[in-house]
């Protein structure tokens, strides 16, 4: 990453809600990062951050062996903002205590004391709502500190230093609950720390044309292109950098949505001229799945296939490349190494299906620093078209775990014409735009029907839509009835095979976005 760019660093003490912090900032067009909260305050110093986030937590800092950073953080000069566990742990640096014990999960309603610094613009006399989860909390600031808000249940919910810049709040201004949490980061950022927003799209992908050109040199690159957005933008910004040295090989697994391999093929082999290798695999994959039923298993399956099945395209046309390029997003990169130490690792990311750790290849991963909407924002940048940038989020393993059960040729053209008429639907009511991921599911259950007075014994699909800003929370979509009716009427009638159409009203959590 370019230096040049202000930079906010935020150590994790484990939150679930770390993520969101990085999102917020980066929304706000600041770059950070997330690393764990035990960096040395020599590597602080040479990353030189110009403000620093101490992330919230599970633990109590009373208890043994918890995260924790070195004390003289706070004697750096950085601005600080502690959430949450964060703020404890600063109170509890500081000589002051830390009540133990009181849990509080929900919103709030904070009075804001000192409309200054973190809590510019907001009205003493106007309490806004915060969202808490926390089993400790602060009841007086530590010397030096003074209070700046208050809720209810708790006297501090947020405070600050009396001769530096450190702030710490109770509440999480990262999560939507919290209604104006963006402009007390805004605040943060700007107010408290003097950042600048330069970190836009277009800076990215000068800055990055520039670092692929300087790793790749005069040597050949291969991308794995699965046809979704990651893939397709790391390949097109990689193509920017060292032109026709790029070879893209397209596995059509077989599992893909209506008429997406055309689409894959028009785009890059029209519209951007790139070398483009299409191997249709799709009788093998289906060969690997038959009669297999378990989601983990398909998944191995899978991504073991398509490694065989890429190595064995790769040799074969010779392109001699040394270089593998790879749609990684920092999401990746966080759940698969941990970055907060005591976040457990969520599950290991390897894009290509799961490449092994010994592949004759040097990995070119052009979007390991961005989330996946900074992704479609450089996407637009690239030129992508709008209609393939804004597509909704599709699992590798493809249609496979949209159908639950056993994978056959029937069954996947069943699903495939299903969702198809779903998605186009959507798109014609105008309503595509708001939903964050649509999809249909081949259930595994059949129902009694009537069709054309003769009775019918037919399978069941369901259909689900969530809306979300970034996927680790969902709410279902509250579709127009007649839009539901139209989808259920048109599915029945023209996909042969169909004749009940359900709609999944369940969330995440308890439940997940993908069935499988």
């Amino acid at each position: 990453m370019n230096r040049d760019h202000d930079r906010i660093l935020i150590l994790d003490f484990g939150s679930q809600f770390t993520q969101l912090i990085a999102r917020r900032i980066r929304e706000e067009r600041v770059y950070c990062e997330i690393h764990p909260s035990t960096r040395s305050l020599d590597w602080i110093r040479a990353w030189n951050p110009r403000g620093i986030v101490l992330s919230g937590g599970p633990s109590s800092v009373y208890d043994e062996g918890v995260p924790t950073t070195d004390p003289g953080i706070l004697a750096e000069g950085f601005p600080i903002l502690g959430i949450c566990y964060g703020m404890q742990l600063i109170a509890h640096f500081e000589g002051g205590k830390v009540q133990h014990g009181h849990r509080e999960y929900g919103r709030a309603e904070l009075v804001v004391e000192s409309p200054e610094g973190l809590f510019a613009g907001f009205d003493p006399a106007d309490p806004t709502t915060v969202w808490c989860s926390h089993g400790d909390h602060v009841d007086e600031p530590p010397e030096g500190y003074v209070r700046l808000a208050s809720t209810s249940s708790l006297p501090t919910a947020a405070f600050r230093a009396e001769d530096r810049p450190i702030w710490g709040v109770q509440f999480h201004p990262e999560v939507a609950h919290t209604r104006r949490g963006d402009e007390i980061l805004s605040n943060f950022l700007f107010e408290v720390c003097g950042c600048r927003p330069t970190w836009t799209a277009g800076a990215f992908i000068e800055e990055t044309v520039e670092r692929v050109r300087s790793q790749v040199g005069d040597g050949t690159a291969i991308c794995g292109l699965s046809g979704g957005v990651d893939s397709s933008v790391a390949a097109v910004l990689v193509h920017r950098a060292i032109g026709d040295r790029l070879t893209c090989i397209f596995v059509d697994h077989g599992l893909l949505r209506k008429n997406e391999r055309e689409q894959v093929e028009r785009m890059f082999r029209n519209h951007y001229d790139i070398r483009l290798i299409v191997e249709d695999a799709s009788e093998l994959f289906l060969e690997r799945l038959r009669g297999v039923t378990d989601p983990e298993e398909k998944r191995r399956r899978i991504g073991n296939t398509f490694i065989e099945v890429f190595d064995a395209t790769a040799a074969r046309e010779g392109t001699g490349a040394r270089f593998l390029v790879q749609g990684t997003l920092y999401p990746d990169v966080i759940e698969s190494v941990s970055a907060g130490g005591p976040s457990v690792t969520i599950k290991t990311h390897h894009n290509v299906g799961g490449l092994p750790q010994d592949m004759p290849f040097e990995l070119v991963e052009p979007l390991r620093e961005l989330f996946k909407d900074e992704v479609r924002q450089v996407g637009r940048e690239l030129g992508l078209p709008e209609d393939f940038v804004g597509r909704h989020p599709f699992p590798g393993p493809g249609l496979a775990i949209r159908i639950l059960g056993e994978v056959t040729t029937e069954r996947l053209a069943m699903l495939r014409d299903a969702d198809a008429v779903y998605l186009e639907e959507i798109r014609g009511a105008g309503l595509y735009d708001e939903i964050w991921q649509a999809f249909a599911v081949l259930l595994p259950v059949r129902s009694v029907g009537v069709m054309g007075d003769a009775r019918t014994y037919e399978n069941v699909l369901a259909l689900r839509a969530v809306t979300s800003r970034d996927g680790m929370t969902a709410d279902w979509y509250a579709f127009p009835h007649d839009v539901l009716g139209r989808i259920s009427t048109r599915v029945i009638n023209e996909v042969r095979g169909i004749n009940r159409v359900t709609y999944d009203v369940s969330s995440k959590p308890p439940a997940t976005i993908e069935w499988e």
